[in-house]
């Protein structure tokens, strides 16, 4: 079995943590295989650059399908940019991180709050737990003072900012489990667990081993009306040379 893990942003330090988190929990007979798009933004904390990082989350799922033999895929980005769309290129799993997380969260507690970073991605992640249908679950969005790339260049700094706002969302909202809004945290979960003393999910991880569900139940992309493959001669430029293979 193998797993592609991919990272929308073109941040090595990143990429390489999330290769090693997965190395980590995937059992022995999952290959894990963690990239990063040749072009795209460092970083994803707005819609432009969700936007920005789609081209290459698809160049790298056609790749894991005509080049790779992938099994199945996970977005490393919370924003699960480009999820949709990578499901019609293939009829692999494809899971989302924010997606995984809240259902192992709504799996393992009443309700959540979500920790994630700078104000800005507020109304992003309020979209993802409507669209994915959590809102009574979600107990509240917290937002903390950082930057995506604060968890690399100073990550100390950053996680401790993080665990003071998964305290509150413990002690004010009655959260009775975390979801970690960015792929950034993800390394640090445990150590965040460890301080705050209720549950932490990490949307990798959770990813990670909801693929291997899935891949073990012979379960892939339903192509029968919504997720069907692209239609062949519709694009041009950068993506003209994603083609359906069906």
């Amino acid at each position: 079995m193998k797993i592609k893990i991919i990272n929308p942003n073109t941040t090595q330090a990143f990429t390489d943590a999330l290769q090693r988190l997965a190395d980590g929990v995937a059992r022995p007979d999952a290959e894990i295989l963690a990239v990063s798009p040749a072009s795209g933004p460092s970083a994803i904390e707005s819609f432009y650059d969700e936007a920005l990082a789609v081209p290459g989350v698809l160049e790298e799922i056609r790749k894991g399908d005509q080049e790779q033999d992938v099994d199945a895929y996970v977005l490393a980005c919370f924003g699960d940019p480009g999820l949709y769309a990578a499901r019609e290129l293939t009829d692999k799993p494809v899971l989302g991180i924010a997606e995984a997380a809240f259902h192992m969260a709504a799996m393992v507690s009443a309700c959540f709050s979500v920790v994630t970073t700078s104000p800005r991605v507020r109304f992003m992640t309020e979209h993802l737990v409507s669209r994915y249908g959590f809102d009574e679950q979600c107990k509240k969005i917290r937002t903390t003072p950082i930057q995506v790339l604060d968890l690399a260049n100073s990550p100390d700094t950053a996680i401790a900012k993080v665990i003071a706002e998964c305290l509150k969302a413990r002690d004010e909202d009655k959260a009775e489990a975390i979801v970690l809004g960015c792929a950034g945290m993800s390394q640090y979960r445990t150590r965040i667990e460890a301080e705050i003393g209720i549950p932490v999910i990490d949307g990798t991880v959770a990813a990670v081993k909801l693929c291997e569900a899935l891949v073990d139940m012979q379960l892939s992309t339903s192509k029968v009306l919504t997720f069907n493959w692209p239609k062949p001669g519709m694009a041009r430029g950068m993506q003209a040379d994603i083609k359906s293979i069906a």
